[in-house]
């Protein structure tokens, strides 16, 4: 059964790393291929669901690549594999050929396939690999069209806000290892010593909120949006944000092993859901609606991990994604169609277009906690919990839930008004609309979607929860009682008929407190004026330094070489060379000199010969 498991993830994997280079002799077909993959990994997914395998293969010494299928795991492996063939279904016709379908289908294989590895990981080592795969291919996702130099910076500023937060994954890698955890295998990490397990935890946890766009690392989701449709129906509801979500109900344990992380995480998600609930109402475009709201439900997730519902976070994870991905496709229809998802230009888009309009609002619907749909079911179980963790969580619980209904409704009228006749002035800012609703053939994925968007709350329901508890291994807590389920409905119905009502009228609080939300409460400036500026000062003080000073030193030491090598030529070699100059010449003369008697001559000879006698005997004479 561990062939099964690997092959899940290969197929994906290496397909989409053959079709992401096939070029222009994969554009006819990419989205077939695409297809087939898909729909095989399905079938692999729902196959090792059922069988639940797990396997591990030697990595580095002592450290193992292990992964494995467990009840948490399998509902995302099902959730993954159901969504990427119905996004790639949707988007066949959303991708010209001048933008290379093969690349776009490969990608998200490869993306998808990174995902599976992430949720099936049963340790650090394969998580890290997985993990960086899936930021590597988000990047060129969001970016993939690459001429505009606008969404090149937005999948800069997501991949760069994300991967910072990832440095904390290293950090707790590093730290488990310190700490003697040899195998990373996440088993062991809740035995780990201080402050060996504070590392540990401090670092999934910063990665795990950095994933998942909370706060304060939420603004990045915010320019992912410039990523097309299809990216964001994947990666922004059953994927990349939903793999932080997942991990934190993965490490539970490790949570419940520190004092402090669970209410750092408790408090994270709840006040993420609540400001970007806020951040959501304030939007006037419908994707940074809809990516707002995003970061805000997987808030609720976040939220489930530290309070440990794991059951209601894991309903929340799937229903959510199932919705999301809907309302995401929803919208890319519209701006295919009309050239833009601007609100006030998007009004009567479901009267023109009533099938995608129709999808939208049950999707919305469920996005509301209108009841019986799916997020309201899932909702009230978390929210069951947060009750028994103090009135103020569950007051921060039930606001987030109701300005979900408020922003959900809102969009909802919107698309369902007439069409003013501005209206059609404010399209095509985006590109040139088609005028054309998606092909017959492309709604039943969005159908799909909806469908599993209404009746995924069945999963909240007492007697789902009891066998997902067991499925998971954990207790099943915090069961909805029926005041407050009665409550959450009447709750939802009554804001929902306010929303209504109230239309596209401004909010009434301070235009300075609608802007700083409509500016996702204007973080990244917060980041840039706080990191990005200092980091890009130091960095430019150090090119200077680096430049001036250890540049000019590193040309000094030959440059003080050479004088010091003309300095001794000067002083030393020059007069040497002339005394050796002088010898040699002297000798040479000498040379020269006696070569003159040599003449072979033997007269010579003898007269030399008697003028050396002479001189000897003068010497002798005058000596004495």
């Amino acid at each position: 059964m561990a062939g099964l498991l690997w092959t899940m993830l290969a197929v994906p994997g290496v397909a989409g790393a053959v079709l992401s280079c096939a070029g222009r002799r994969g554009e006819r077909i990419a989205f077939p291929v695409g297809l087939a993959v898909a729909a095989v990994t399905l079938g692999l997914a729902l196959a090792v669901a059922v069988v639940r395998p797990s396997a591990e293969v030697p990595l580095l010494l002592g450290i193992a690549a292990g992964v494995s299928v467990d009840g948490l795991s399998a509902l995302l492996v099902v959730t993954v594999a159901v969504v990427v063939p119905a996004v790639l279904w949707f988007c066949r016709g959303a991708v010209g050929p001048r933008e290379s379908p093969a690349r776009f289908t490969g990608l998200m294989l490869l993306f998808s396939g990174s995902m599976l590895g992430t949720v099936t990981a049963s340790g650090l080592a394969p998580l890290l690999i997985s993990w960086e795969v899936m930021g590597a291919t988000s990047w060129a996702l969001i970016g993939f069209r690459w001429c505009d130099s606008r969404r090149v910076r937005a999948a800069g500023t997501a991949f760069v806000t994300t991967r910072a937060a990832d440095l904390g994954m290293y950090l707790a890698a590093g730290a488990a290892v310190a700490g003697g955890a040899g195998s990373l295998a996440f088993r062991e990490l809740p035995g780990l010593g201080q402050p060996w397990i504070t590392l540990v935890t401090a670092g999934m946890v910063t990665a795990a909120l950095g994933k998942s766009a909370q706060l304060p690392f939420h603004f990045w989701l915010s320019r992912a949006m410039e990523g097309p449709s299809g990216v964001s129906a994947l990666l922004h509801s059953a994927t990349m944000v939903a793999a932080g979500g997942y991990l934190l109900l993965r490490l539970r344990p490790l949570l419940a092993e520190t004092s402090w992380a669970e209410e750092v995480v408790t408090w994270s998600g709840a006040l993420t859901a609540l400001v970007l609930g806020l951040v959501a109402v304030a939007q006037r475009d419908l994707k940074q609606l809809l990516a707002a709201s995003t970061a805000a439900q997987l808030g609720f997730v976040v939220l489930a991990s530290g309070i440990g519902s794991v059951v209601g976070g894991a309903t929340h994870l799937v229903a959510h994604a199932a919705t999301k991905s809907a309302l995401f496709l929803a919208a890319g229809a519209w701006l295919t169609a009309l050239g833009t998802k601007r609100l006030s230009a998007l009004r009567g888009a479901a009267r023109e277009y009533p099938s995608v309009g129709v999808a939208f609002t049950v999707a919305a619907a469920a996005l509301a906690g209108v009841p019986p749909l799916s997020l309201w079911a899932t909702e009230n179980e978390i929210s069951a919990v947060a009750l028994e963790h103090g009135p103020a969580l569950y007051a921060v619980v039930t606001v987030a839930s109701l300005l979900a209904t408020g922003y959900a409704v809102r969009a909802v009228r919107v698309v369902w008004s007439p069409a003013r006749p501005d209206s059609a002035r404010e399209r095509d800012e985006e590109a040139r609309g088609t005028r054309t609703a998606p092909a017959a053939g492309a709604l039943p994925a969005l159908v799909l979607l909806v469908g599993l968007s209404a009746v995924l709350g069945v999963l909240a329901l007492p007697p789902a929860v009891e066998q997902l508890a067991g499925l998971i291994g954990v207790s099943a807590v915090g069961t909805p009682a029926a005041p407050e389920t009665v409550l959450s409905g009447v709750l939802a119905v009554g804001v929902a008929a306010l929303a209504w009502w109230w239309g596209e009228r401004p909010v009434p609080v301070p235009r300075a407190l609608r802007g700083l939300f409509a500016e996702w409460v204007r973080f990244e400036s917060l980041a840039r004026l706080l990191l990005v500026r200092p980091v890009t000062a130091l960095a430019g003080g150090l090119a200077s330094f680096d430049e001036r000073v250890l540049d000019r030193g590193v040309r000094a030491v030959p440059a003080a070489g050479l004088w010091s090598a003309r300095t001794v030529e000067r002083g030393v070699e020059l007069p040497l060379e002339a005394l050796v100059r002088l010898v040699a010449g002297t000798a040479r003369r000498l040379g020269a000199l006696a070569r003159r008697v040599q003449t072979g001559q033997l007269h010579q000879y003898y007269a030399q010969a008697a003028v050396v006698l002479a001189v000897l005997a003068l010497l002798v004479v005058l000596v004495r």
